[in-house]
């Protein structure tokens, strides 16, 4: 428990620096731009507010940590309520900062309007703490929320005024200079105040009083002067001035009409939504009211007077509807609103002959007006009875596909037709998330309120969530295809799903079903790949790509159906993780293949790059690809050994066949990949690869003459080595022999690197072997141990084992039967030889790369000096070598390499010429020769009782760390070396190292 507490407090001091350190670093780096000299106020304001959110984000972690909730309860409960009062504060400030960096100024106080509403309802709104205990049947007292009179007050005020406050400073040029500007002041202090009497009925309005019938006359009261202010305003800022082509009435009749219009049928549905009309008085007033406004409207938009009752019968069918709940009234006036719908767009649009988003725009009201028709019916359909839901489902899955049609020939044709200018776009962004996130919304209210099914609700979300792919992807088809895709991927998420069942809902054959159905929709996409893929790289993608982008695509779609309903199943996932992982090396490697037989698109093949092409504009052509399917191969036998689909585990001759495929496979492709002038070694490659495949497979997997086989494959490998390495600069050389001197330079440069590529070849291939004999040797001796505690171990606890003990049996059992470990343990003494006659060689060589490469660094050392750390104890060279040595070999292999590496620099700064051995005793090469091995053997001793040190872990007297420790301070400061005064550094830090 301390340990877990220890390690709370450490990630709660983690947190608050890095908020502490990202608000430093957004000081100076908004104090150094050109917007802080231009206005240092909002420089200072921004910067407070960047303070407080990051404060705010502080709070909010610190009180996700349980061991802060039980230690300081009364500490969360302030925390809390900090938090509950200070975001509506600051996040619309946040949030309106962000769009406005998107959008421009132009509106910016109506997304803090917005915004402010949002996180108004959302945190001043009566919530119960969740650090307070109270029963679920006692009444709600005001201490029971988090939040106090004076908070809730102060969100009030927030909401009511500071967008009012906002647009005034933002706006104070342009503020009384016309009626738009007024109506834009009342809007934002009277939208506001709407929503502030709305949620007055959540309880957000509880600090002004108690009391249902005082409440509701504030209510009323306030909300009809808003709504009357809120009206007007909308006529002059919205309905005049972006939709005056339409109004038909004179003036002054027009105003007098549309504040009929707009405001008798805000009073109407206010005062319905109020429960207001409820008795006859009250029901014939709003009927009338409806006709009224019905007929008032209809005079508004030029419907012709003869046919003018058709619109006010409308509107009496429409207000029977709301009071007498008649489904016949109300597909009565859903049947008179389609036929007056039908003739505003006859009158207005039929007769233009333009195009709108890439069609007619009299097929395109064709459209709208079936989407509108739609959208008026469905609310009806939504009152049948249960067993004509259908038609519910129907009708909003025929209005989703419509609202995606229509949505997808607004946007993407208007954006593609638009792009590049600066022309206004004809359907903005923001207008596909309004209309998802509702229609998301619609679906999940009528899911809830069982008014559809599953499978319904199932591609209602598929549908709307679909044409958010349109905001990322600009294709024409990109809605239809994520459509499909996402049917196709969410059915274990959405429609499988039970939750009061524990097990999985769908069979062995569905699921094979909905592979073969996520497969088919990833190909049906293949065009949107194609497009996202151009669009990333900037040209057209290789078929490798494509194919591993279709792959690595539908293994990722079928992991919800192995995650959530097949966890049990290991051949599944091990098919899957295949399948992803094939993806991403088609994804990495990029093989050559021709895919035009399997992607029959006209899309695909016109904007293909063929290689004529390529040579001719411009762009490079790339080698030859071909080995990388050898790479693929390897890889995915690898995984398909480790994952068991190929047992190699328990039949030895697929073993062998797999080590040696694998080894032939890899031989190749690095012979070709990075030896390709050297053929005459790729024999040598090639083998050297398969032996090394063959000692590492038949390590881990032992067989009955592994001990017999094994040394020799060993003794084979480290033969090939010298004679690989001397043969490619022999061949290279005698075939360099008749060219010019400058080519013989460059011929020889070539030469170096691939004599420093086989080095390392062979570096990593030691180090392997030695990293698996260490492996071995470790889990032999795990398993020696246990074995030992189980025989000695008390009686009664032979029939239980540990977990460690029952994954080893569990590891016993899953072995080969006519081999075992400890068998190989007995008969394979020379294991440890060799693991520690690869490490050994395995650091040489790196160090004969590092001095090649880089001549020496000092820094190499510190990377290469942890290879050490595989050696092993064995009963020839490291007999004495045991877990308390291991970290012996890396420390002396640093002293030794620092000093022999000192030497020489003092050795070549003093010969630089190679001009003879004597030396000018006195003259300054003496000098400095004298001087710095001085210094170096001053470093010595520390490095030696150090080194000591970690042999026998037997710690030195203070008098002679306290002798030693001076003689590293000259070095540090008086030597002209740096490897010296490294070796200063080093034997101070070891120091503290070894002081008790």
């Amino acid at each position: 428990m301390r340990t877990h507490t220890s390690v709370g407090q450490a990630a709660f001091f983690v947190v608050w620096a890095a908020l502490i350190a990202a608000d430093v670093a957004f000081f100076f780096s908004a104090s150094l731009s050109s917007a802080a000299s231009a206005s240092l106020p909002l420089t200072v304001l921004a910067l407070l507010l960047c303070a407080e959110t990051s404060f705010l984000i502080g709070v909010w972690a610190s009180l996700q940590f349980r061991w802060i909730q039980l230690e300081n309860p009364t500490i969360v409960a302030a925390l809390e309520r900090l938090l509950f009062a200070c975001v509506p504060i600051a996040a619309p400030a946040i949030f309106t900062w962000a769009v406005v960096s998107a959008v421009g100024m132009a509106n910016a106080s109506y997304y803090l309007a917005t915004f402010s509403m949002v996180f108004y309802w959302l945190f001043s709104i009566p919530r119960q703490s969740s650090f307070k205990n109270r029963k679920q049947d006692a009444p709600w007292q005001d201490t029971d929320g988090i939040l106090g009179p004076l908070e809730s007050c102060v969100h009030a005020l927030y909401l009511l005024f500071v967008p009012v406050l906002f647009h005034a400073a933002s706006h104070h040029a342009t503020l009384f200079t016309s009626w738009a500007s007024v109506c834009d002041l009342l809007l934002l202090f009277f939208v506001p105040f709407l929503f502030q009497l709305f949620a007055s009925t959540r309880g957000a309005l509880w600090w002004i009083t108690r009391d249902v019938r005082t409440m509701d006359q504030i209510r009323m009261s306030n909300g009809l002067v808003a709504l009357i202010v809120v009206v007007l305003c909308l006529e002059v800022r919205v309905v005049f001035h972006s939709f005056g082509r339409y109004i038909h009435a004179p003036p002054p009749l027009n105003y007098l009409l549309v504040t009929v219009t707009m405001l008798g049928g805000a009073l109407g549905m206010a005062a319905h939504a109020a429960g207001k009309v409820g008795d006859a008085v009250s029901s014939v007033a709003f009927t009338g009211l409806a006709v009224l406004v019905s007929g008032a409207g209809a005079v508004v938009i030029g419907f012709p007077v003869m046919f003018l009752p058709l619109p006010m019968i409308s509107g009496y069918y429409a207000a029977r509807f709301f009071t007498k709940k008649s489904l016949s009234s109300y597909f009565t006036f859903v049947a008179i609103a389609s036929m007056m719908v039908l003739w505003f767009v006859v009158h207005n649009y039929w007769d233009l002959n333009i195009w709108v988003a890439g069609m007619p725009l009299k097929s395109f009201t064709k459209y709208v007006v079936a989407a509108v028709i739609m959208a008026m019916t469905v609310p009806g359909l939504a009152l049948l009875p249960t067993k004509l839901r259908f038609l519910v489902e129907l009708g909003l899955t025929g209005h989703a596909l419509l609202l995606c049609y229509i949505e997808n020939r607004l946007f993407n044709y208007a954006t593609m037709y638009y792009f590049g200018f600066d022309a206004e776009i004809m359907y903005p962004s923001y207008m596909v998330l309004i209309t998802t996130f509702l229609g998301l919304a619609l679906v999940r209210r009528l899911s809830v309120d069982q008014r559809v099914g599953p499978k319904a609700a199932w591609i209602l979300t598929c549908l709307y969530s679909s044409k958010l792919s349109m905001l990322f992807i600009t294709s024409r088809s990109v809605v239809w295809v994520s459509a499909v895709l996402l049917l196709a991927v969410t059915p274990p998420l959405l429609l499988y799903r039970d939750k009061s069942k524990g097990g999985s809902r769908m069979k062995v054959w569905q699921a094979y079903f909905h592979a073969c159905v996520v497969a088919f929709s990833a190909w049906l996409c293949r065009e949107t790949i194609f497009e996202a893929l151009q669009w990333w790289n900037g040209r057209p993608p290789s078929d490798g790509l494509l194919l591993g982008s279709y792959i690595l695509l539908t293994g990722v779609a079928c992991i919800p159906i192995v995650a959530l309903h097949f966890p049990h199943a290991q051949s599944a996932k091990r098919f899957l993780v295949l399948v992803v992982a094939t993806g991403l090396l088609f994804v990495i490697m990029q093989p050559p293949i021709k895919l035009s037989w399997v992607y029959q698109s006209e899309f695909i093949k016109a904007a293909h790059i063929s290689d004529d092409d390529t040579s001719i504009y411009g762009f490079i052509a790339s080698k030859p690809t071909w080995p990388s399917w050898l790479l693929i191969a390897t890889v995915v036998l690898t995984l398909a050994a480790v994952t068991s689909i190929i047992p190699v585990k328990y039949v030895v001759e697929l073993r062998a066949l797999y080590a040696l495929g694998v080894g032939i496979t890899l031989g190749i492709y690095i012979s070709v990949q990075y030896f390709f002038q050297a053929v005459v070694l790729y024999p040598l490659l090639v083998a050297t690869i398969v032996l090394a495949a063959v000692f590492i497979v038949f390590t881990h997997l032992p067989s009955e003459s592994s001990t017999r086989v094994l040394p020799w494959v060993f003794s084979f490998l480290v033969v090939l080595f010298p004679i690989t390495y001397l043969l490619e600069g022999h061949l290279r050389a005698k075939t360099f022999v008749d060219d010019e001197e400058a080519e013989n330079f460059t011929n020889m440069l070539a030469i170096e690197g691939a004599r420093m590529s086989l080095l390392g070849l062979y570096a990593a291939i030691f180090m392997i072997i030695a990293l698996e004999i260490k492996f071995e040797l470790a889990l032999l001796l795990r398993e020696k141990a246990v074995d030992r505690g189980a025989i000695h171990g008390p009686p009664g606890r032979s029939s239980a084992f540990p977990p460690k003990s029952r994954l080893l049996q569990q590891r016993r059992a899953h072995a080969a039967p006519t081999f075992t470990i400890k068998r190989l343990a007995a008969e394979a003494a020379w294991m440890p030889a060799i693991g520690n006659f690869s490490t050994v060689l395995c650091f040489i060589i790196c160090l004969i790369v590092n001095i090649t490469l880089t001549g020496g660094s000092n820094r190499a050392i510190f990377f290469l000096a942890p290879i050490l750390l595989l050696l092993n104890q064995d009963s020839d060279i490291f007999a004495g070598f045991g877990d308390r040595q291991r970290y012996f070999p890396v420390t002396i292999s640093i002293s030794v390499y620092l000093v022999l590496t000192a030497l020489y620099r003092i050795w070549e700064e003093t010969w630089p010429g190679s001009g003879g051995w004597a030396l000018d005793i006195g003259g300054p090469g003496w000098f400095f020769a004298v001087k710095n091995v001085a210094l170096l053997m001053a470093t010595l001793p520390n490095h030696i009782l150090f080194n000591r040190f970690m042999w026998d872990y037997v710690r030195q007297t203070d008098a002679k760390l306290l002798l030693t420790l001076p003689l590293n301070l000259p070095a540090i400061i008086m030597t002209d070396i740096l490897t010296v005064r490294v070796l200063g550094l080093l034997g101070s830090d070891v120091l503290s190292l070894r002081s008790p």
